[in-house]
C-alpha cells in the first residue's frame, strides 16, 4: 500500500500530537505526586497504584511520612477536604465506587437463646442478592427502649473456635449486651459460617465484600425497631481493627469507634482484605492507616495499642498525629489511647475493660450490675460461652435459601452490573 505525501505528513503529525499528549499526562501525574509529597519506591509509582502490604515501610520512614502528610493541611476545612479524598480513594480502590444498590436484606433471625441479662440469636442477611453475611445478635433483656447498636467484626484468628466463635469475642459481645446495647457479631469472608458453607478468605473480592458487608451490617442494625441511629459503634482487633477504621472512614453513621491493636504507621495489614487493593497510595493521593483512622474525627475514638506488636509506637507516633486532627476541631478530649506496653496482639480482658469504659461513656450504656465499683472492673462472669454448633446459622448448605450464590462466585457490586456470575476455577 502506498501513502501520498499528504497522508504521510498527517500520520507523522498525529503521532507527534499523541506523543506530546502522553508526555503531558505523565508529567501531570508526577506533578500531583510531587504536590502530595509522594516518596515513590520506584520510577513508575506515580503511574501504577502501589499496594502497601504488611511491613511496607520502616518505622523511620513511617515517621517521615506522617510529618509529610501533616504538611498537607492546617485547618479544619483543609482536613475535611483531605478526609473526603481519603474516603473516595478507599471506595474507589476497593471497588465500591459508586456504591452498590442497597437491596433488601432479607434477614433471617432464628434460634434465640436466653442467658443472664441477655439473649443471643443466629442471623443471616443478604448484603447483595444471594450473598449472605452470617453472625450472632446479642440483645439485652429488659434493656432501654432505645438502644445503642455495636458492630463486632473479628480478626484473622483461625481454628475451630476462631473468628466470632472465640471465647474472648463472645465475652465482649455478651458484656456490652448486658450493659444495654444491641450487638451484632459477624463473619469475615471465609471464616465461621462463611467458611463452613464453602467460602474461602482468598476470594479476589474479599476487601470489597467485607467492607460492603460491614456497610450493610449498619443497615441491619438500623432496621431493628429499638436501635438509636445516633448511637452506632464498632470495635474489633487485628484484622477486625482494620475493618473498624475503614468502615468508620467511609460511613458517617458510625458514631463511636474503638480499633484495637491495629493502628500503625509502618504496618498496613498483611492480608488482601486489609491492603490488597490500592487504597493507600496512588498518583492522586498518599495516605496510611493512621490517617484513615483519623477520618473518624471529631467522632469519639479509642485507640488501643500494645508493646508486643506493630502498635508499639502508638503513644509517640500514631496517636499524636490523630490527636492533632481532633485538635483542629477543638475536640481533643474525644480521642483516647490506652497503651498496654507489656501485652501482646489480641483482644484480651484488659483491652475489653478499656473499651467497656469508653463505650459506656460515649454511648450512654448502663453499667449497673456489670461494673464492680470497688475494683472499677466490668464483670464478665455472668456471660455464657456458647459452642460453635449452637452459634451457627445453618448446619450445612442444604439449609441455605435456594437463591444463595455458590461459594467462590464473583459478585458484580457496581450499579450497572447484573446480579452475579459464577467464578471460573
Amino acid at each position: 500500500m502506498k501513502f501520498s505525501m499528504i497522508g504521510w505528513h498527517r500520520m507523522v503529525h498525529s503521532l507527534l500530537v499523541f506523543a506530546i499528549f502522553s508526555i503531558a499526562i505523565l508529567t501531570a501525574g508526577r506533578t500531583v505526586a510531587a504536590q502530595e509529597g509522594l516518596d515513590l519506591k520506584d520510577a513508575s509509582a506515580a503511574e501504577t497504584p502501589t499496594l502497601c502490604q504488611g511491613h511496607w515501610q520502616s518505622e523511620a520512614a513511617a515517621r517521615d511520612q506522617l510529618a509529610r502528610l501533616a504538611r498537607t493541611y492546617s485547618t479544619v476545612e483543609e482536613w475535611q477536604h483531605r478526609a473526603e479524598r481519603i474516603r473516595t480513594q478507599i471506595l474507589r480502590g476497593i471497588g465500591l465506587d459508586p456504591l452498590p444498590p442497597r437491596t433488601p436484606l432479607q434477614a433471617i433471625v432464628k434460634n434465640q437463646r436466653t442467658y443472664d441479662g441477655y439473649t443471643v440469636e443466629s442471623v443471616a442477611f443478604e448484603s447483595t442478592p444471594g450473598f449472605f453475611v452470617y453472625g450472632n445478635l446479642y440483645r439485652p433483656i429488659d434493656g432501654p427502649q432505645r438502644q445503642a447498636g455495636v458492630l463486632c467484626p473479628h480478626g484473622h484468628w483461625r481454628g475451630t473456635e476462631g473468628g466470632r466463635f472465640r471465647p474472648d469475642h463472645q465475652q465482649r459481645c455478651a458484656t456490652l449486651a448486658r450493659m444495654g446495647a444491641t450487638v451484632f457479631s459477624y463473619d469475615m469472608v471465609g471464616f465461621g459460617d462463611s467458611e463452613h458453607l464453602g467460602w474461602r478468605h482468598e476470594h479476589p473480592q474479599v476487601f470489597a465484600l467485607q467492607t460492603w458487608s460491614s456497610l450493610r451490617a449498619v443497615d441491619f442494625l438500623e432496621s431493628l425497631a429499638n436501635i438509636d441511629p445516633g448511637r452506632i459503634a464498632i470495635t474489633g482487633a487485628s484484622g477486625g481493627g482494620t475493618q473498624v477504621f475503614v468502615l468508620t472512614a467511609v460511613d458517617q453513621r458510625i458514631r463511636v469507634a474503638a480499633p484495637v491493636t491495629m493502628v500503625s504507621a509502618h504496618f498496613f495489614g498483611g492480608c488482601d482484605c486489609e491492603s490488597g487493593r490500592p487504597i493507600h497510595m496512588t498518583a492522586e493521593l498518599e495516605t496510611n492507616n493512621v490517617e484513615i483512622a483519623a477520618v473518624c474525627a471529631p467522632r469519639p475514638m479509642l485507640v488501643v495499642s500494645v508493646g508486643g506488636d506493630w502498635t508499639k509506637n502508638t503513644p509517640e507516633v500514631e496517636f499524636p498525629y490523630i490527636k492533632n486532627v481532633y485538635e483542629l476541631f477543638g475536640k481533643a478530649s474525644l480521642v483516647e489511647n490506652v497503651h498496654l506496653a507489656d501485652e501482646a496482639h489480641d483482644y484480651g480482658e484488659s483491652k475489653r475493660q478499656a473499651v467497656y469504659a469508653f463505650f459506656a461513656k460515649h454511648l450512654g450504656l448502663d453499667a449497673s450490675g456489670v461494673l464492680d465499683t470497688r475494683t472499677g472492673r466490668y464483670d464478665e462472669t455472668a456471660n455464657t460461652i456458647e459452642s460453635v454448633e449452637t452459634m451457627r446459622v445453618f448446619r450445612d448448605a442444604s439449609e441455605l435459601p435456594a437463591h444463595a450464590v455458590p461459594p467462590g462466585t464473583i459478585l458484580h457490586l457496581g450499579q450497572h452490573h447484573p446480579a452475579a456470575t459464577e467464578a471460573s476455577h
